[in-house]
């Protein structure tokens, strides 16, 4: 009976030793996402652009808004929506920027 007993006990712990290897492998596979080279240059062009905008006091809201959602993204590893943010708070910055040489308006004269 001890015999027996002893298998079940060694064939048991066999069993949760491979079961604690495969957990370990995934601690490998959380490795922080990484985005194309392309996406890194359109961030740290939006980067600038929003610096040089808040810099003059011309930054827009959607802007601001758009880099923290690039920022995010490349956390995330997603190149794609690096790309689109990007643009857009390029694209608003400049127009930002373009808005500060407007004639000013007034009213009731």
């Amino acid at each position: 009976m001890s015999k027996v007993l002893l298998a079940l006990t060694s064939a048991a712990l066999i069993a949760l030793s491979g079961c604690a290897t495969q957990q370990a492998a995934p601690a490998k596979a959380d490795a922080k996402p990484t985005i194309s080279a392309e996406a890194k240059a359109a961030l740290a062009a939006a980067e600038a652009a929003h610096k040089d905008a808040n810099a003059k006091f011309a930054l827009w809201t959607t802007a601001d808004a758009a880099l923290k959602a690039a920022k995010a993204a490349a956390e995330k590893g997603d190149s794609d929506t690096v790309m689109k943010q990007s643009k857009i708070v390029q694209d608003h910055t400049k127009l930002a920027i373009g808005q500060l040489s407007y004639p000013t308006l007034k009213v009731g004269d």
